[in-house]
């Protein structure tokens, strides 16, 4: 069982900058696909970035050049560094971790954490 706790979040000024850490505990980390969600009310969860246990990354069109997912696997963290931020990047950000083992799906999701972009 994997546990995932999320840092980061809050309120900035459009343009501005945030990073949003996930640091997880109970499972290897190195062997998850790790991303980073987010959702608004009344809308389904979308994807943000996910960075592979290999180190390979992909972005949602609309935060490409503007943010970027890296992961630490000494310190079993993951980052989310949001720059140049708009107020539609406002959301209910949610850190994942995904992988496959087998037959089964193994997936996890951290508590959420609150990004508001507003002047």
């Amino acid at each position: 069982q994997v546990q995932l706790v999320q840092s980061g979040g809050g309120l900035v000024q459009p343009g501005g900058s945030l990073r949003l850490s996930c640091a997880a505990s109970g499972g290897i980390f190195s062997l998850y696909t790790m991303g980073w969600f987010r959702q608004v009310p009344g809308e389904q969860r979308e994807l943000v970035a996910r960075i592979a246990s290999g180190g390979t990354t992909n972005y949602a069109d609309s935060v490409k050049g503007r943010f970027t997912i890296s992961r630490d696997n000494a310190k079993n963290t993951v980052y989310l560094q949001m720059n140049s931020l708009k107020p539609e990047d406002t959301a209910v950000y949610y850190c994942n971790a995904f992988r496959v083992a087998g037959d089964a799906v193994v997936d996890y999701w951290g508590q959420g954490t609150q990004v508001t972009v507003s002047s």
